[in-house]
């Protein structure tokens, strides 16, 4: 990052110039995160939406249109006339492997919407062919950039819960559109499972129930979790309830010396000493328009990702965080089928 340069007393001189914007492309037309991604890229001073990327060529040119930017349709064409500096995959969940795939094949540095794919083999070919090139993979858990998620994690790190005893993820609301039977579990829970060990150390082990009232596969399901620091866990998810429900989200880390309490990802956070019968709670106020936006989650992930692009860093949330999710989905899925507990050891 440019840094301003000191110079002696009186000596005046002009500034050096910023860098130039990060060229973004999206590949991605919907209307949930297709559109969140090329929003934030074309208003962003430090981005400039180079290229939107669809199938259907009335709906990306509309898009492209409304973005200020150019619409395709052939992905490889995109690559080679715009040269990106980034894409950002934001595609129906069940669709992300072969164009991810064929952009790593390009060598373009990638941000990927979760999940990363629905099955390991898959995730283990991207992540070799990433590999192979060196190249930066970055995937979305834009939870972990919630200001309760990081009051949290800043708790756990200080100390201020005392040794973990149990840790608690519950989300539930409306199915999408993917026909995975597990699909609630992949591509949604996999939030909970990356922010479960984000926040409390490696899930060794695990054992699950499920059902499926609505007939639509298992969308509903309870995982009881084993943490390598000696706490238990539990998480639920479900697509058989609503996100209108007040607390549709809520995580709760409970320690020897105190909890904290997470409510709807970024509508409040609570920290309670044990034995204390005051509590502190964070709840954004009535100028804090950009805490209190769960889409804003994802701005924060990119001020962090845009700088390590730059610098030739890692990224701060990387790909092998998706299939790290994946590998504790398909435990789980083992553990429910077998009714057993599943070690999570690779």
């Amino acid at each position: 990052m440019n840094r301003p340069a000191r110079y002696a007393p009186g000596v005046t001189r002009p500034p050096e110039p910023a860098s130039p914007p990060v060229r973004v492309a999206v590949v991605g037309t919907g209307e949930w995160w297709g559109r969140q991604h090329a929003e934030l890229f074309a208003r962003r001073a430090d981005t400039s939406l180079v290229a939107v990327v669809g199938r259907d060529p009335q709906r990306t040119a509309a898009r492209a249109a409304e973005a200020g930017t150019r619409g395709y349709t052939d992905l490889e064409e995109m690559v080679d006339r715009e040269r990106p500096d980034l894409v950002s995959v934001c595609l129906p969940n069940e669709g992300h492997f072969e164009p991810t795939l064929r952009l790593i094949h390009a060598g373009v540095p990638l941000l990927v919407e979760k999940p990363l794919v629905f099955a390991l083999n898959e995730a283990d070919t991207l992540i070799a062919e990433a590999a192979a090139r060196n190249l930066f993979v970055a995937i979305n858990f834009n939870h972990r950039y919630a200001k309760p998620v990081r009051l949290a994690a800043a708790a756990i790190a200080r100390g201020a819960l005392g040794q973990l005893a149990f840790a608690t993820w519950r989300f539930g609301g409306e199915a999408g559109t993917s026909r995975h039977p597990h699909a609630n579990l992949i591509e949604t829970q996999c939030h909970g499972l990356d922010m479960l060990e984000h926040l409390c150390g490696p899930i060794t082990s695990v054992m699950a129930q499920a059902a499926a009232p609505s007939g639509a596969g298992w969308s509903t399901m309870a995982v009881a979790l084993q943490f390598g620091n000696g706490a238990v866990g539990s998480l639920v998810g479900s697509y058989d309830s609503s996100y209108a429900y007040p607390d549709t989200h809520v995580v709760e880390v409970n320690g020897t010396a105190g909890r904290v309490v997470i409510h709807d990802t970024v509508r409040r956070f609570t920290f309670q000493s044990a034995g204390d019968e005051m509590a502190q709670v964070w709840q954004a106020g009535y100028f804090n328009d950009l805490d209190r936006d769960f889409h804003a989650t994802f701005d924060a992930h990119v001020d962090d990702l845009l700088p390590a692009l730059r610098e030739g860093r890692q990224p701060p949330v990387p790909v092998a965080a998706g299939r790290r999710a994946l590998w504790l989905a398909t435990a789980v899925i083992r553990s429910f089928e077998t009714g057993r507990r599943v070690s999570t050891a690779e």
